[in-house]
């Protein structure tokens, strides 16, 4: 795993597949996304390497239910005491309940998802609090949710507007350049979702996969978006 400074009080950790984000609220943690089922050592031996405490991870905020981004959820949790959340739409899929929708595949998506499957299936995990857009969550100064879906239907993007940060999950991508995200079940709805990122301006932008967007951020995201 890679550990890399995208803020002060923000770090990436980029896994084969995936990558979490770390906010740092004084000794208090918060995880964006928890990488795939193999991932809790590495972020927790990461959480250390940084000089913190992995047992002030007080949440894990999921930005949607898909096991690279879940996988490590419940083994963090269970040996933190960390919080799970994640969209009222997606929370289903997270636990178990219910299979995950298929996503509508162009045919040059087709053997990035073949390499996408080859992560480990996620456990079912624990939702301790379902969120609804408009949310505001107790972490970087005033976390707002932004329901954003099309990835899956209950995609999330995190917004610290007090920081000018923005989490995207997977509704927008940064590999290779910045575009609406891959693999989506619903391609006009990303589409709009990547319109609505857009509008917040952002000056960080942090995908789920891919390099996070520190330079013209506000005019790249909305390139993408057209």
């Amino acid at each position: 795993m890679d550990t890399v400074e995208v803020l002060p009080r923000l770090h990436l950790f980029r896994f084969p597949i995936g990558q979490a984000y770390l906010w740092r609220d004084g000794a208090d943690l918060t995880l964006v996304d928890a990488g795939d089922v193999r991932a809790a050592g590495a972020i927790e031996d990461g959480v250390r390497r940084l000089g913190l405490d992995p047992g002030r991870i007080r949440r894990i905020v999921l930005t949607h239910g898909h096991r690279d981004h879940y996988g490590a959820a419940q083994e963090l949790s269970d040996r933190h005491g960390s919080e799970i959340l994640a969209h009222r739409a997606d929370a289903p899929y997270v636990r178990g309940e219910e299979p995950v929708p298929d996503p509508v595949l162009h045919d040059w998506e087709r053997p990035l998802y073949a390499h996408a499957l080859t992560v480990p299936a996620a456990p079912p995990t624990r939702v301790d609090h379902e969120l609804e857009d408009g949310d505001e969550l107790p972490f970087g100064d005033g976390a707002r949710v932004v329901h954003s879906p099309g990835h899956t239907p209950g995609s999330i993007g995190v917004h610290l507007p007090r920081h000018g940060v923005l989490f995207t999950g997977d509704s927008v991508a940064g590999v290779g350049r910045v575009m609406p995200g891959v693999f989506n079940t619903d391609h006009a709805q990303t589409r709009s979702s990547v319109a609505r990122l857009a509008a917040l301006a952002p000056s960080v932008v942090c995908f789920g996969h891919g390099d996070p967007l520190t330079v013209d951020a506000p005019a790249v995201l909305r390139a993408a978006a057209r």
